[in-house]
């Protein structure tokens, strides 16, 4: 039976994890900050020695990427220094670290999209900081699995697709940028990838780094009008309109479509297309 420690468990991916854990023989322990300040590198190492934890989980991440801007340090100590912390304590316990990485690593500049040994070079404090925590675990010497993933939602926490279901019900009109394109990716999916390959013990001899995102691609426009579709709400008149139009703290990456090609083929798992996982979520939020 392997000892599995899953952080940032209140988040979108951690909860979707959470919910996959009764399937499973191996022992699960969730934790949050609550339970666990994965800030604290001796309370890390202690509780993955108590513990005797095989594989950590990180779901936790400082992901306001605007406010990243203004609190860099905040958003280093959780985003770089914490899975530096996890990737120590893993080393010593011979564990195996899956951690949860972004799209933000990259410019966005390209227009094919990115697989794993393409270079990085983050806009912002978020994409850095993010980059940091990489950065980190691969020169610990753990053992690692690094997922990439983007516009990850769900039916928990804040995400664009309860925003978008709020404001097309509020309002008759809206305007979503419709020049920044990627591939939302429903927080269950991602949970199910990373939970059957800890079942299967596929981590193992399998490390490195991973994309994962549902298939197809779209602007957040185009996201933004079939949310609206399937919920119903038609009468809110949805424009897309230019990134200059929509003032923001954070130069977010224009393109940021992930290959697939390497998890699909190291895991064999079947990736469903974002409007499907997105009338997945929408069921569960009962629209």
């Amino acid at each position: 039976m392997l000892n599995i420690l899953v952080t940032g468990a209140n988040g979108q991916l951690g909860n979707e994890m959470r919910r996959l854990g009764p399937e499973s023989k191996n022992r699960y322990l969730f934790t949050d900050v609550a339970e666990l300040d994965i800030t604290d590198a001796d309370a890390v190492r202690r509780m993955v020695r108590e513990e005797r934890i095989h594989v950590i989980v990180n779901c936790a991440a400082y992901t306001n990427v605007d406010k990243a801007e203004e609190d860099e340090v905040t958003a280093d100590r959780l985003n770089h220094l914490a899975p530096a912390n996890l990737a120590v304590a893993a080393k010593e316990a011979g564990a195996t670290l899956i951690h949860v990485s972004t799209d933000y690593v990259f410019q966005g500049d390209a227009h094919l999209p990115y697989d794993e040994t393409a270079a990085c070079n983050p806009l912002g404090a978020y994409g850095r900081t993010k980059y940091a925590g990489e950065a980190a675990i691969e020169q610990s010497g753990c053992k690692y699995l690094i997922f990439r993933t983007a516009w990850l939602y769900s039916e928990f926490g804040n995400n664009f697709v309860k925003t978008m279901l709020r404001l097309t019900a509020e309002r008759e009109r809206l305007t979503v940028v419709f020049d920044q394109v990627g591939t939302p990716t429903y927080a269950a999916d991602l949970a199910r990838v990373l939970f059957d390959l800890i079942e299967r013990e596929a981590f193992v001899g399998n490390e490195g780094i991973y994309h994962y995102t549902d298939e197809g691609v779209c602007s957040w426009y185009d996201f933004a009008h079939e949310i609206a579709r399937i919920a119903g709400h038609t009468k809110c008149d949805i424009q897309p309109c230019h990134s200059w139009e929509y003032p923001s703290k954070t130069k977010r990456p224009a393109f940021s479509v992930l290959d697939k090609s390497k998890v699909k083929k190291t895991f064999g798992c079947t990736i469903p297309h974002w409007r499907d996982a997105l009338i997945a979520c929408m069921n569960r939020l009962n629209y």
